[in-house]
C-alpha cells in the first residue's frame, strides 16, 4: 500500500520537472531563434519483491516478481527545427534557411574566447566597423568558422550600406569584402546549450559545411508554438494533481487502518 505514495511522488516529481522545461520554452517564445526543449519519460528499473520471514518454504525468501518504484525524467532533448522567419528590413539581420549556425568568438568575462554557435542572426555594426552580437560578441567569417578559429572577424565600412547573398557574401559598393561564416554539424547530439542563446560543440563533435542559405532583412523565430505548450501546461497540472489525489487517498486509508483496525 505504501508502494503507492512512492508512485504518486515519482509522477509528481516527474511533472514538476517536465513544467520546469515547458516554462522555459514560454519564456522564451519571443527569443530569436531559441529551440524548445522536450523530455522523455521512463519507469525505474523493476525490483524483485521476496517474502520475507517465510515458514512455508524452509526459510527460503518465496520470489513474488518484479515491481517498479515509479516514473522519472528520461530524457531532455532539444528540438532543432526551424522558427518562423520574420521580415524586418534590417541589413544586419540575417536568417539561415536550412542546418546550420552562426559561429561566435564568444569572450567571457575573464578575457578568454570561444567558439559558439547560435541561430540568432540580429547583428549589428559598431563604431569600428566590426559585425557582432547585440552582446558585443564578434561574428566570425567562413573560414575561420570551419577552422573554429576565434580571430576571423568581420569588418565593413560602417558608413556605406552593405548586401550579403545567399551564401554569405558581405558587398559594399559592389566589391564583396567579407562573407558570414556559419556551419553546420555531424551528429547534433555533440552541441550543449551554453547560455546566451548560444550553443558549445563538445568533444567529439565534428564540424562540416552548412548547406543553408543566408537571408537578409529577416529573423527566424523561437520554434516555441505558444498554444502547444499551454495545451500540455494543463495536462501536466491535471496529472500533478491526479497524484495528490492518490497520495491523499492512500493516507486516508492508512488513517483508518492504524486508527480504527488497529483498535480490533
Amino acid at each position: 500500500m505504501v508502494k503507492g505514495l512512492y508512485t504518486a511522488y515519482t509522477g509528481m516529481v516527474n511533472e514538476q520537472k517536465r513544467l520546469d522545461i515547458l516554462s522555459n520554452n514560454l519564456a522564451n517564445a519571443d527569443t530569436n531563434g531559441y529551440k524548445k526543449e522536450g523530455t522523455t519519460s521512463q519507469t525505474f528499473a523493476d525490483e524483485l519483491a521476496i517474502k520475507i520471514k517465510d515458514t512455508s518454504s524452509y526459510d527460503i525468501p518465496r520470489r513474488i516478481g518484479g515491481m517498479s518504484m515509479g516514473v522519472h525524467i528520461g530524457e531532455t532533448y532539444t528540438d532543432y527545427g526551424a522558427g518562423n522567419l520574420k521580415v524586418t528590413d534590417n541589413m544586419t539581420d540575417f536568417a539561415l534557411k536550412g542546418d546550420g549556425f552562426f559561429a561566435i568568438a564568444y569572450t567571457d568575462k575573464a578575457g578568454n574566447s570561444s567558439v559558439k554557435y547560435t541561430r540568432d542572426g540580429a547583428f549589428v555594426v559598431n563604431r569600428e566597423g566590426y559585425l557582432v552580437t547585440k552582446d558585443g560578441d564578434f561574428v566570425l567569417n567562413m573560414n575561420d568558422a570551419r577552422n573554429g578559429n576565434v580571430n576571423g572577424r568581420i569588418r565593413v565600412n560602417p558608413n556605406l550600406e552593405i548586401t550579403v547573398d545567399e551564401l554569405g557574401n558581405i558587398s559594399q559598393d559592389g566589391q564583396v569584402v567579407a562573407n558570414i561564416g556559419y556551419v553546420d554539424f555531424e551528429d547534433y547530439n555533440y552541441l550543449a546549450k551554453f547560455g546566451e542563446n548560444m550553443y558549445d560543440l563538445v568533444d567529439g563533435g565534428t564540424v562540416i559545411a552548412s548547406e543553408a542559405t543566408v537571408e537578409q532583412g529577416i529573423i527566424e523565430s523561437s520554434n516555441v508554438n505558444v498554444v502547444s505548450e499551454m495545451v500540455n501546461m494543463i495536462t501536466i497540472s491535471r496529472a500533478f494533481q491526479a497524484g495528490q489525489k492518490i497520495i491523499n487517498a492512500v493516507d486516508e486509508t492508512l488513517d483508518k487502518a492504524v486508527n480504527q483496525v488497529g483498535k480490533v
